[in-house]
C-alpha cells in the first residue's frame, strides 16, 4: 500500500468494536464495490459526489488498468473518498462486507450500496437516504423499474429467485432481493455478519437481506430506475454463479424450516 493509501486502515484492522452496533446519529456513506469497471466508475463516482455524501470504494482485485483509474480518481478527490483494496478478487459480497466493516469502524451509521457499472440511478440517492433517515432501523431495498435495455432472460429469471425468497421468508415483503442499490443500517448488519458467514459472490444480495429479515429487520421497498450497464460488462458466471445461487436457496429453505414458528408468528402478528 503506497503513501496515498496509508491513511486508511487495512482490512485486517477493520473489525469494529461492539459500540458500533449501538444506535448512532444518522451518518451515512456510499459504498461502491469495484471490479474492472474502469470505463464506468468515474461517471458513477462523479454523480455520487454531487450529493455531498462520503464515499467508500472497495477495489476487489481489479486489473492494472482499473487500479490506475481508481488511483487517479482518488488523487482528484482527496478527502472525499476512501479507497480500500483486496489483493485478489474475492467477489462482490466480500467487497461489500469489507466496506461495511470499514464504515462501521469509521463511525458511519448506515451504508448505501450502489454498483460501479452505472446501472443504478444516482439521482435516487437522496430519496433512499431520506427513507433511511425516517426509518433508521430498516433496510431500504431498491426494486427495479426497468427500461428497454434489460435483457429479457434476466428479467424473467429473477422471478425464480423472487419466488424462493417469498417462500423462505413466508412473506412478500422483499419485492426484489437481487438489486444492489440499497441502504443498510450498520448496527444489525454488523451483528449479523459477525454471527455467521454470508455468501460472498453473486448470491450475497439475496442471502444477506433474507437473513436480516429473519432477524426482525424491516425491509422498505423503494422503486428505482435500472438500465443495463453503461460499460457492457457483466461479471455473472452463468454456471458457477447459478450453482452458488441454487445452493444458497437450498440453505435458506432449510434455515426457514428451523425458523418457521417464529416467521409464522411474525406473519400472523402483522
Amino acid at each position: 500500500m503506497d503513501a496515498r493509501h496509508a491513511q486508511f486502515p487495512s482490512v485486517s484492522d477493520m473489525e469494529p468494536h461492539e459500540s458500533v452496533c449501538d444506535v448512532k446519529p444518522f451518518n451515512p456513506c456510499v459504498l461502491i464495490p469495484v471490479y474492472n469497471h474502469e470505463h464506468a466508475v468515474g461517471k458513477v463516482l462523479e454523480d455520487v459526489l454531487r450529493h455531498n455524501v462520503a464515499c467508500v470504494l472497495v477495489d476487489d482485485g481489479s486489473s492494472t488498468r482499473c487500479k490506475q483509474t481508481l488511483d487517479a480518481l482518488q488523487a482528484e478527490n482527496v478527502g472525499k473518498i476512501t479507497l480500500i483494496r483486496h489483493t485478489s478478487n474475492r467477489g462482490k459480497g466480500a467487497a461489500v462486507l469489507t466496506g461495511m466493516r470499514y464504515a462501521a469502524a469509521a463511525g458511519f451509521s448506515h451504508v448505501l450500496q450502489i454498483d460501479a457499472d452505472g446501472q443504478h440511478c444516482t439521482d435516487d440517492i437522496p430519496v433512499f437516504l431520506q427513507q433511511s433517515r425516517e426509518a433508521p432501523s430498516a433496510v431500504i431495498a431498491g426494486y427495479p423499474v426497468y427500461d428497454e435495455s434489460v435483457p429479457e432472460l434476466r428479467f424473467y429469471a429473477r422471478y425464480l429467485t423472487h419466488i424462493w425468497v417469498w417462500v423462505n421468508t413466508l412473506s412478500m415483503q422483499i419485492r426484489d432481493s437481487m438489486c444492489g442499490f440499497r441502504v443498510y443500517p450498520l448496527g444489525p448488519t454488523i451483528r449479523l455478519i459477525k454471527s455467521r458467514p454470508i455468501r460472498q459472490r453473486m448470491a450475497f444480495d439475496t442471502d444477506i437481506i433474507v437473513r436480516l429479515f429473519w432477524e426482525g429487520v424491516t425491509v422498505i421497498n423503494q422503486p428505482t430506475r435500472i438500465r443495463y450497464p453503461s460499460d457492457g460488462i457483466s461479471h455473472f458466471r452463468m454456471w458457477a454463479d447459478n450453482v452458488q445461487i441454487s445452493c444458497m436457496h437450498a440453505s435458506l429453505f432449510f434455515g426457514m424450516l428451523l425458523k418457521f414458528p417464529q416467521l409464522l408468528r411474525r406473519k400472523w402478528g402483522r
